[in-house]
Parts: structure tokens; sequence; C-alpha cells
């Protein structure tokens, strides 16, 4: 791989990391600090939406985005030639 492509390359997986790691700081700090209480003014189910993304919801959303970055990251690899 030529230095410019591998630089492309990395340029892209650290763009796609730093996405999802903004989502993962707004789903972990924000409704799970910040909006707490604006959240908690939305029930479902009798449960507070606040409590639930604080105890359940993050831990879901973590685990999408880690199919998210599996699948993002193969597109990738596949783009560059690097792919397994």
């Amino acid at each position: 791989m030529s230095p410019e492509k591998a630089q492309a390359y990395w340029k892209e997986n650290i763009s796609m990391i730093l996405k999802l790691l903004v989502v993962w700081f707004i789903v972990s700090f924000g409704c799970g600090v910040i909006f707490i209480n604006e959240l908690n003014a939305i029930e479902i189910s009798g449960v507070k939406l606040g409590f639930w993304f604080a105890q359940q919801g993050a831990i879901y959303i973590f685990v999408i985005l880690i199919f998210v970055y599996v699948r993002a990251m193969n597109n990738i690899d596949q783009k560059y030639g690097v792919s397994e």
C-alpha cells in the first residue's frame, strides 16, 4: 500500500471512530446525566425514559455501535483493498 493510500485509510478510519465516539458520548453522558430531567418527563410502560437510558438504553446503543463499527470497518477495508 502506498503511503498516500495508507494515510487516506487511517484518516477515514479515525474519522469514523470519532463519529462513533460522539454518539457514544451523547448517549452515555447526555442521556444519562445532562438530559435526564427532560427524559424523565417521558414515561414508557411506567418507567421514566431518563432512568431507562441510564440503566439499559445506553447498553443497547453501545452494542449497536459495535455492529456499526464492524460494518463500517469492513467497508473501509474493502475500499482500500486490505480486507481479509
